[in-house]
């Protein structure tokens, strides 16, 4: 028995082949996103936009799955009638503004080239103002409301993306019957749903984006949307009443979708999940193990039993139970960027390509901590976790005439990892149980150096996982445990996921220099980011000179 996994990341996606007994992969495909620049629509105007055709998605579903299959063709003992089950995975928050008929106003000639009417990116950044009014309502009408997403509601979030769309183009807003998430969205579709009220919803985007939890009935309530804006609160009752966890189906296979992906009709969909959730389940994500999945952003996730209290954890992308693995509580925090970060040093800055970005990492390994004399903070889209800020910016400190981009990109490696470190050290200090580390996403694969730098950082030892395509394992395996292959997540996890033999372990010499460019990096963290308004600078500069002789 087989599963399938669709994957939809920030520029492509990826449809996975699974055998459902031990997690054997066999075949996979990725396909562009063929709209916009590397998949996203920009706006030149406004650095903050990005959004997505959902055309594309469709486009590239289709593409990727028939490939997929016609890869794992080639092995022995694979059918596509074999396959019993399918898992999707998706960005998130990515709402999509959609008709009664749950189409989405972009694939109407009317609304095709108007940016408001595409899906709404999760790293669109456009809402910070509403954003902020909603954490300052919530603060003063329904403090338990943000109180489990870190007590800060972000400009990456559905109620923020919604109201932004409603001040800017009211138009788009009114021709909208509902939004979905691309997250359920997807299931719906193959599930043949023709309405908004047909599809099924997550808790994981539901709870962790949308305010939305069963001990205050669901949504937010009609009387606090409506301190926003009436018409949010008209919404409503146009969105959803429940949202499920991954033990429920999006629904079977239609007719229609069976014929075009060449599958038997009538098999069953998992619950859509975001894809760092997923991720996290096919990194064998339990209590006490952190999974970081590392891409264009990183997210962190963790699981604490739902048998248990959680206290609420200031700076968290949010604590919803179901949220990732049933019976659980879902643990969430991260950074906006990473691999962007990088991306943007080697083929931005430096105008170079794959063999300028070998050619640096070559470089910088050779390099010992504190030896650049640099120090930078990992802002370049903002901060997610624990500042909860889209409007802070990176920077650099340190550089002389005489700083290499070698070192500069050793030092924005560096800075990602003490953004790690502070997202690790605030979920620790809430009792959140952290063990062991699992990496994920092709960085953490690829990029030993990148690991090592991670575990002299943190101080914990960095494991990468044994699939390269976790988010797509990870729905794959929710597919199997929905279709009766596994009984449970647990025993599906045990015979579907693995770690490298591999491990990084922290080096004590590197993590000692690692310590005290730690310090700086808070004192400077704190600073910019407004936790320390009387904090003196004046020694950082100095203290980073010291290191750097001490280093040579």
């Amino acid at each position: 028995m087989f599963t399938l996994g669709i994957d939809f990341g920030t520029n492509s996606v990826r449809a996975l082949v699974v055998r459902c007994a031990d997690g054997a992969e066999l075949g996979s495909a990725v396909v562009n996103y063929p709209s916009g620049h590397q998949g996203v629509l920009l706006d030149p105007k406004d650095h903050q936009l990005a959004r997505q055709h959902p055309g594309d998605y469709l486009f590239g579903l289709e593409k990727s799955v028939r490939a997929a299959i016609a890869a794992a063709k080639k092995k022995r003992g694979f059918s596509a009638a074999k396959i019993i089950g399918i898992g999707v995975d998706t960005t998130g928050s990515s709402p999509i503004p959609v008709d009664a008929k749950n189409v989405p106003l972009a694939l109407n000639k009317k609304w095709r080239k108007n940016l408001n009417a595409q899906c709404w990116l999760w790293k669109d950044h456009t809402s910070v103002a509403e954003a902020a009014q909603i954490t300052a309502l919530a603060a003063k009408h329904r403090p338990h409301f943000i109180a489990k997403c870190g007590n800060t509601y972000s400009s990456e979030w559905f109620w923020s993306k919604l109201w932004h769309c409603r001040n800017v183009a009211p138009d788009v807003f009114a021709a909208a019957y509902s939004w979905v998430e691309l997250a359920d969205w997807i299931p719906s579709v193959l599930a043949g749903a023709t309405s908004p009220a047909q599809v099924v919803r997550g808790v994981c985007c539901a709870g962790h984006k949308a305010l939305y939890a069963d001990d205050w009935g669901g949504l937010p309530d009609q009387e606090f949307l409506a301190l926003l804006d009436p018409q949010l609160a008209a919404l409503r009752d146009r969105l959803y009443e429940k949202a499920h966890d991954a033990t429920a189906s999006a629904g079977q296979l239609c007719p229609v979708w069976a014929k075009q992906l060449g599958l038997p009709a009538g098999i069953p969909i998992a619950i859509g999940e975001m894809d760092v959730h997923y991720g996290a389940i096919g990194c064998g994500v339990a209590e006490g193990v952190l999974v970081k999945v590392i891409g264009t952003s990183t997210c962190d996730c963790g699981v604490v039993s739902a048998a248990k209290a959680v206290p609420d954890i200031p700076g968290i992308c949010g604590i919803v139970r179901g949220a990732i693995l049933p019976g659980f509580y879902g643990i969430e925090a991260g950074q906006s960027a990473v691999g962007d970060i990088f991306k943007w040093w080697v083929e931005v800055v430096c105008g170079g390509d794959g063999a300028l970005h070998a050619q640096l990492t070559k470089e910088t390994a050779k390099q010992r901590p504190g030896q650049s004399g640099l120090l930078a903070l990992d802002w370049n889209n903002g901060n997610r976790t624990i500042l909860v800020d889209p409007l802070l910016t990176g920077l650099l400190l340190g550089q002389t005439l005489y700083t290499t981009r070698a070192e500069i990109y050793r030092a924005l490696l560096e800075a990602t990892a003490f953004g790690a470190r502070a997202i690790l050290e605030r979920i620790k200090a809430y009792g959140v149980p952290v063990d062991r580390i699992v990496c994920a996403g092709g960085i953490a694969e690829k990029n030993p150096l990148l690991m090592q730098i991670y575990a002299d950082i943190t101080g914990c030892t960095m494991q990468v996982s044994g699939s390269s395509q976790a988010c797509a394992l990870g729905a794959a395996l929710s597919a199997a445990v929905l279709a009766g292959a596994h009984q449970d997540f647990p025993t599906a996890q045990k015979a579907m996921t693995r770690v490298q033999p591999k491990s990084y372990r922290p080096i004590a010499a590197n993590r000692k220099v690692y310590d005290e460019l730690y310090t700086l990096y808070r004192q400077v963290h704190d600073a910019f980011g407004g936790r320390n308004a009387q904090a003196d600078l004046g020694g950082v500069m100095k203290r980073l000179l010291h290191l750097k002789a001490a280093a040579r």
